[in-house]
Formats: C-alpha cells, structure tokens, sequence
C-alpha cells in the first residue's frame, strides 16, 4: 500500500514539476523571439510580422531536442528511486 502511494504521489508531483518546468521554458523562447524581432525591426515591421516570427521560432523549438529533454523530469528520480530502493533490498 506504501509502494503505491509512492507511486501515485510521486507522479502527481513529478507532472507538477514537468508542467511547471515546461511553461517556463516556452514562456522564456518566447520572449526572447519577441526580443529578437524587436532588435531586428526597430520600426515594427510588417503587419503580423512579429507574430508569424515568434510562431516559426516556437515551431522550431517544439522540433528541437529541449523539451524533450524536460521529460527527463519522470525519468531520473524514477531511476534514482529505483536504484535506491533495490540497493536496501539487496543489503
């Protein structure tokens, strides 16, 4: 019963982290995009412009290996706790 309160807890707050972490990081990119067109195109540009860059931008960073890498949240303490749980059991 322990064991799956572990699991289920664990994986609740695991998804809270990962949420958290991946919010951050696109709100982040975004910024920056937005950043990036305004130090290019001090004038404003084109109408829509602004926009069409900062959608191309986050397209290419959902194709990129960083949020993927945000997955890696579930994985590493699975393994940690895993690790650490079979090594008592074993001693």
């Amino acid at each position: 019963m322990g064991f799956i309160k572990l699991v289920v807890f664990g994986f609740i707050g695991l998804s809270i982290i990962y949420l958290s972490i991946s919010v951050y990081s696109r709100s982040v990119r975004k910024e920056r995009l937005e950043k990036t067109f305004d130090a290019e195109h001090p004038d404003g540009g084109a109408e829509g412009a602004r926009d069409a860059f900062v959608a191309e931008g986050m397209l290419a960073y959902n194709n990129s290996i960083r949020p993927k890498l945000i997955g890696l949240v579930y994985v590493v303490p699975t393994v940690v706790i895993a690790t650490i749980v079979y090594t008592i059991n074993t001693n």
